[in-house]
């Protein structure tokens, strides 16, 4: 089984699509996650108004757990609270709004998180703007939503974080990231021709190298934290932002709860996942393909974490 996995995630189409999920889903436990493991704990999803955020809440609520959806948008968080609730009556969801683009509004719903318990955050808010857009305090969106505002956000809550008997920290990466070498010394894509899709990739290029350093810096909070991808999904982004890919696609796209799948895993197996590590469909993946991206070493890791600790102001 193990060959048959690498071959499917080496030869993408079928590792990403759901024919990928399907066959390595039969090989599965029946009950990992055990059933009701996240009661009393809180787990708090970002970018939870539709999607795979939504499918992300409502796996955690299965497995017993709390969640509070993050969005920008609350016409949207209700019409998700209301259809988790009819599905699970006595579930206990409550909604924050915040924009993670906005270092402010990222502040603000720490502070508001301050006052509760937190054990698990699913990084998961996404955007892939058209055209170069900037964040309110000047950088790209795609880096201030993906890699920015989720850093300063967990730093924010890290004493909650630390005082959970099980922290654990999932950022939702996206497998065109293969794609997109390390922009080092250019983290705000200034350079070159902008293009929506590649701006996207970057970001999540950047996102998916700092998960080492990053498990390395919230070691003393006993905090676990993991990159993952969910494979080629059929959402309302793929079909707003990649019309013709999600056309050509078609059957193929997984369901949102199968792209959601590792995300939910990760924040509830037990033992609980080795930090600092990058998955998909439940294993480690590598961070990099060579005929994609190159290699990235240590010296422009540690150089582009440098540049996103100064725009994250930390």
């Amino acid at each position: 089984m193990k060959l048959l996995d690498t071959a499917l995630d080496r030869a993408v189409v079928a590792g990403y699509s759901r024919v990928g999920y399907r066959v390595r889903a039969a090989s599965w436990p029946d009950e990992d996650p055990q059933p009701e493991v996240l009661t009393g704990r809180t787990v708090v999803v970002t970018g939870a108004t539709s999607g795979i955020g939504a499918a992300v809440a409502a796996g955690a609520l299965a497995l017993g757990g709390r969640v509070i959806l993050v969005g920008r948008d609350r016409e949207r968080a209700d019409r998700v609270r209301a259809d988790l609730e009819a599905r699970r009556p006595h579930a206990r969801v409550s909604i924050e709004l915040g924009d993670m683009s906005d270092p402010h509004d990222v502040d603000d719903l720490a502070a508001r998180l301050a006052e509760d318990s937190v054990d698990v955050v699913v990084h998961n808010a996404g955007v892939m703007p058209p055209t170069r857009t900037e964040s309110p305090d000047g950088h790209e969106l795609s880096l201030a939503t993906h890699v920015l505002g989720p850093i300063r956000l967990t730093e924010r809550l890290l004493p909650q974080l630390a005082a959970s008997s099980d922290a654990r920290v999932i950022f939702m990466s996206s497998g065109g990231m293969y794609t997109a070498a390390l922009p080092v010394g250019d983290i705000d894509y200034r350079s070159g021709e902008y293009r929506g899709a590649r701006a996207y990739a970057r970001s999540k290029r950047i996102q998916t190298e700092m998960v080492p350093i990053l498990a390395e810096r919230w070691a003393d909070a006993s905090v676990m934290t993991a990159g993952m991808h969910p494979g080629w999904v059929d959402t309302p982004g793929v079909a707003e932002s990649l019309p013709r890919f999600g056309r050509a696609m078609g059957p193929l796209l997984r369901t949102v709860e199968q792209g959601a799948d590792t995300a939910v895993w990760l924040a509830a197996t037990a033992p609980r996942p080795p930090t600092g590590r990058f998955w998909h469909d439940r294993r480690p993946r590598p961070m990099n393909y060579r005929l994609l991206s190159g290699e990235t070493n240590e010296a422009d890791r540690r150089a582009v974490w440098n540049d996103v600790l100064a725009a994250a102001g930390l």
